[in-house]
């Protein structure tokens, strides 16, 4: 939903996206299921991304972007106290340039990032027991959860990808000068 939303909006801009096909694959990573950092965040989204590249080739298929998403979390201390941050990083690659964008962050209770981060789960099985709800991933996610639906996952991964693939939609500015 984030990819063809993102796309949506582009091409209200740049006309040549509102013919974008979406082919979406499942793939593997190395990173830990439940990323706790940027690193693994972002490492996430480009091994996805190269994965993906991978699949359709050996199925002697190409993309103009392949796209790669990973969200979890991000810790940092402040003063002494610890903030733990849901957040995911998009990546983009025409298979020669690779960009990077950022979900906004949202404050993760600190009893659920414990629960997640101490008890080494993902984040998808915490959220479900917590609010009661079985799948919350497929559906607005735990940026729903914590949000009150104000921001769900896929519109925190909209604003990464709008991020993401703004070197591929604004190339002038992304241009040497």
């Amino acid at each position: 939903m984030a990819v063809r939303a993102s796309i949506a909006r582009i091409a209200a801009i740049d006309s040549s996206w509102a013919e974008a096909t979406v082919l979406a694959r499942p793939v593997e990573t190395t990173v830990p299921a439940m990323p706790l950092n940027d690193w693994e965040l972002m490492q996430g989204a480009r091994e996805r991304a190269l994965a993906v590249r991978v699949h359709l080739r050996a199925a002697r298929r190409e993309a103009d972007i392949y796209v790669g998403l990973e969200g979890g979390f991000h810790s940092i201390s402040i003063e002494g106290e610890w903030h733990t941050f849901l957040r995911g990083w998009a990546y983009a690659s025409d298979g020669t340039t690779g960009t990077f964008g950022a979900t906004p962050s949202i404050s993760v209770p600190p009893a659920l990032a414990k629960k997640v981060i101490e008890g080494r789960r993902e984040l998808g099985l915490v959220i479900d027991e917590v609010a009661g709800i079985q799948d919350v991933r497929s559906r607005q996610g735990a940026w729903g959860i914590l949000s009150r639906d104000l921001v769900t996952r896929a519109m925190s991964f909209e604003v990464a990808l709008v991020a993401a693939f703004a070197p591929f939609y604004n190339r002038k500015m992304y241009t040497e000068r």
